[in-house]
């Protein structure tokens, strides 16, 4: 089964972009969300109670940041 998996990210951020190569060298599935886009913002910042970015949401759990570690470990269990 695939999970569901959304990156909340801004092209302008470093974080972002290597959060998405990853996603994309592991060939993961994932919807990618430009949070300068308002409504995407707001439904971001109400999920995570963040502001900052990438967010990394997997089958509604949250990950602030990249962090490989925890993506993986959802992504397995």
């Amino acid at each position: 089964m695939n999970k569901k998996v959304k990156l909340y990210g801004l092209p302008t951020c470093p974080v972002c972009r290597r959060t998405k190569k990853y996603l994309d060298d592991e060939g993961i599935d994932y919807e990618y969300l430009d949070v300068s886009i308002n409504h995407v913002a707001k439904e971001m910042i109400v999920k995570s109670g963040q502001k900052t970015v990438p967010v990394i949401e997997i089958e509604g759990e949250i990950i602030i940041g990249f962090d490989k570690t925890k993506i993986e470990k959802l992504l397995k269990g």
